[in-house]
Parts: C-alpha cells; sequence; structure tokens
C-alpha cells in the first residue's frame, strides 16, 4: 500500500470562494474525470482573474446521495476549477460557483488519485466514530497544489469533506 492517510484530520472554517471551471454531470459508473479535466486544462490559462495556482476538483452531491457508494449510477456534479477574485471576466463555455463557506474536515492524502481507500475511511470509520461531527450537505472538494501529481503514488492533496457539528 503506498498511500499514506492523515488519520486524524485538521477542522477548518472555510470562508466563502468564488471559483470558475468546467462542469461535468457524471456517476462512479460513468466517470468522466479524465475528460473534465483534460478539457479544462487546456483553456485554464484564459482564467485571468485566479488568486493562486491551486485547483479544485469538487464534487456536488444531491442531498440523497449515498456515501455507502452501493449506487454506483447515482448522479453528481464534478468541477474542473480556479478560485477568482471576482466574476468579471468569464470564459466562454465555463462556469462560475460560489463555494459558501463553513466547517470542513481536511485531510492531508498522499497518493494515487484513483485510490478510493481514503474515502472508504472517511465515509465509512472516521465520521461514523465521530461524536462531534455530522456530514454536512455542501460540496466535496480536493485542493490539487504544487505537490499534486497526475496518477503518481507520491502525489499529495488536500481533501476537504463538509461537516457540522453533531448538536
Amino acid at each position: 500500500m503506498t498511500e499514506q492517510i492523515n488519520l486524524q484530520p485538521r477542522i477548518e472554517t472555510l470562508t466563502e470562494r468564488k471559483l470558475i471551471g468546467k462542469r461535468l454531470t457524471m456517476s462512479l459508473a460513468d466517470n468522466q474525470t479524465l475528460k473534465l479535466w483534460q478539457s479544462f486544462m487546456l483553456r485554464r490559462k484564459e482564467i485571468k482573474s485566479n488568486l493562486t495556482t491551486e485547483l479544485f476538483s469538487m464534487q456536488v452531491y444531491p442531498q440523497s446521495f449515498d456515501f455507502t457508494f452501493s449506487n454506483l449510477k447515482a448522479e453528481f456534479d464534478k468541477w474542473a476549477a480556479i478560485e477568482v477574485a471576482d466574476f468579471e471576466n468569464i470564459p466562454n463555455d465555463m462556469k462560475t460557483y460560489t463555494l459558501t463557506g463553513g466547517l470542513y474536515a481536511v485531510f492531508d492524502y498522499k497518493g494515487l488519485s484513483t485510490d478510493t481507500k481514503i474515502f472508504q475511511y472517511i465515509f465509512g470509520t472516521w465520521l461514523p466514530l465521530s461524536k462531534n461531527y455530522l456530514l454536512d450537505d455542501r460540496p466535496h472538494f480536493e485542493i490539487l497544489g504544487d505537490k499534486y501529481k497526475n496518477n503518481d503514488p507520491n502525489s499529495e492533496e488536500e481533501i476537504w469533506i463538509p461537516i457540522k457539528l453533531n448538536e
């Protein structure tokens, strides 16, 4: 097993972020992530107001989404995006998204992005055993920074899972 998982996430409060990118509706059975990112990466330099070089791989799940992943045909929206200062210049065929702020569990992950064990751990172990937090109905995302290397076991990324206090 090459991946390394920080089993204890840090809890962060995210402030609102403006994103510009491309979106595709897909399912785990019909995963079109590669197509989405290829399309986005060809044109990302057209986005002029980006704040950082970090990329956002974001999933917007319907409220009824089953995080036991038993229904691989359940659809969700996947985004390839970058954070921007404003929405003044939006390239053709790209969309805007305002990521609302809130509480997130942030897992530092090292390994292949195709290895799903991290998500099995988050939703099957960490979240059910967490007495303080529940899954919140907001977008999930990964931040792909300087240490992200596509399809490389030494790749590093941050996995942001929306949570709320269990009151």
